[in-house]
């Protein structure tokens, strides 16, 4: 089950190694070069963030290869498949799922209030990686982009449930030492169900 995970990661560990040090040793340099306070949570999201967009950048440009015919018909591909089928899991859901991460990562650091901004963000670059497959030997395919801009409001809407959470749970809960625990254990959730139960198996 963990198959496909494990194929992915072999073959874009070393980027993400790479991109990790580079970051985390110049950030950590200028923190203590400018005298700013280390939270780590906020560290650890933004780097969540930049490893986020590395693997976006592999699964849009390495995985699955396809030399099919473009489609700017909308939803004509969408349709094409059967619900239950491991095709629907793979191109619809998969394209969804793909983009709610972004939805999420968009709103928190544009401060976002209002829904147009994420989806109006996550369709321009959703395009932007149509096009680029598109120059690279793939297909381009218009419902991949109405499947990544549902996906990046789906993203938003978590976003906004879990901020009014938030505000209501006990301000011990909202202090930057649970904070920073909170969100080192959900990364180490987030890796082990990634192992267990292989999520990227419908990306590629």
């Amino acid at each position: 089950m963990t198959d496909i995970f494990l194929e992915i990661l072999h073959n874009i560990w070393p980027m993400v190694f790479i991109f990790t040090v580079i970051i985390v040793t110049i950030r950590i340099a200028y923190i203590f070069h400018n005298k700013e306070n280390f939270i780590l949570h906020k560290e650890l999201l933004m780097l969540c963030f930049i490893i986020y967009i590395l693997l976006l950048y592999y699964i849009v440009t390495f995985q699955d290869n396809n030399y099919g015919m473009n489609n700017f018909i909308p939803f004509r591909e969408i349709f094409r498949y059967d619900i239950t089928s491991k095709l629907f899991f793979r191109n619809v859901i998969g394209n969804v799922m793909l983009f709610v991460p972004f939805g999420m990562f968009v709103t928190h650091y544009v401060k976002n209030s209002k829904v147009y901004i994420t989806i109006i963000i996550s369709f321009l670059v959703s395009c932007a990686i149509e096009f680029a497959q598109m120059q690279i030997g793939r297909t381009a395919d218009i419902d991949d982009v109405i499947l990544n801009t549902l996906g990046g409001l789906l993203g938003y809407l978590l976003y906004k449930l879990g901020s009014k959470v938030a505000k209501k749970l006990p301000n011990f809960m909202k202090e930057q030492v649970f904070l920073d625990v909170l969100c080192l254990v959900t990364i180490l959730v987030i890796i082990y169900l990634a192992f267990r139960f292989g999520f990227w198996r419908f990306l590629a």
